[in-house]
């Protein structure tokens, strides 16, 4: 099968590499513009750029989706299948070009967390298992019929990164084999029922402030939902600390919420609205993330001592 590739970042690396080394024939690759980086600001390639001029396939970066020229350019290579993950929205234009439409591979189990944000909500709101869905693209987002479906656990330390690491390789090889048997009509597609469906929108720097006089379950999530990027965060004498990973313990409050209930040189305790939570790994503002052992050698806080909002 001829198909078109359209991704961005690194989860979208180990479904590229996958269908590499497929039977099926990947015409071109469409990913976004080269963005400056650094101190410097030079130009870099989104992964998955660099993936494909590794293997040698052509690399289109349209500056709109919507010029007339792309949509001639994705014409002329006469792809049968268009495959979207981790890009942006298409066009209704374009879903019509392949002979088999355009499929897209969602990092949820859909309906569940349509939308921008699917790994990061999961966690946020402590779900227990999650996955990914691989669906007929449609003009509006996330709704499309699904074709195949396969979950996993969210394990008790798994982090958006982590957890987005899992996912994008259980979505590569899901991926190949839809292919497979899209290639020889063998793949009926299921309706999404709209009434299960729950949001997962873009997330915003903000969203990350801890409010201590929440329990430490629910923190313990929004930190790791937000981990590495954009970070959940309180404040240290006036700068952001960031809390990256953390654990938990039930325990009835003994302490004004935010305040710190012990610590020695490996650990430290803060006192939540319910339970004690544990910070793992943090990073203060203008430094770079350290495990908390490291990180309490250079910090002044003891106990009684109180994190401000």
């Amino acid at each position: 099968m001829r198909i078109i590739f359209m991704g961005t970042p690194t989860f979208a690396l180990p479904s590229l590499e996958r269908l590499a080394q497929s039977a099926h024939q990947i015409c071109a690759v469409v990913t976004g513009p080269d963005v400056p980086q650094g101190r410097g600001l030079k130009l870099q390639m989104p992964p998955v750029k660099q993936a494909a001029l590794r293997f040698g396939y052509p690399v289109l970066q349209p500056a709109s989706l919507k010029d007339p020229a792309f949509a001639d350019e994705l014409r002329a290579l006469r792809a049968d299948l268009f495959i979207v993950v981790a890009f942006r929205i298409l066009p209704p234009a374009l879903l019509d070009i392949p002979a088999l439409g355009a499929i897209n591979l969602h990092a949820s189990l859909l309906p569940k967390y349509r939308g921008a944000a699917p790994i990061n909500w999961a966690i946020i709101n402590g779900e227990q298992e999650t996955g990914v869905t691989i669906f007929r693209l449609k003009p509006t987002v996330d709704t499309g019929d699904i074709l195949m479906q396969r979950s996993l656990p969210i394990n008790e330390d798994d982090t958006a990164g982590s957890l987005a690491i899992r996912l994008s390789v259980l979505g590569a090889d899901l991926l190949v084999e839809t292919i497979d048997r899209l290639a020889v009509n063998d793949l009926p597609a299921q309706p999404q029922n709209d009434e299960l469906a729950t949001p997962a929108p873009k997330i915003f720097p903000e969203l990350g402030e801890i409010d201590w006089y929440k329990d430490a379950f629910t923190i313990k999530c929004l930190i790791h939902g937000l981990s590495p990027s954009p970070g959940a965060f309180t404040f240290w004498q006036g700068k952001r600390l960031k809390i990256l990973r953390a654990s938990w313990q039930p325990h009835s409050a003994t302490a004004e919420p935010g305040t710190i209930v012990a610590r020695d040189k490996k650990s430290l305790s803060i006192q939540t609205g319910d339970g004690y939570l544990f910070p793992l790994e943090l990073q203060i503002e203008g430094r770079r993330p350290l495990p908390v052992d490291v990180f309490l050698r250079g910090f002044s806080g003891k106990a009684g001592d109180r994190f401000a909002a």
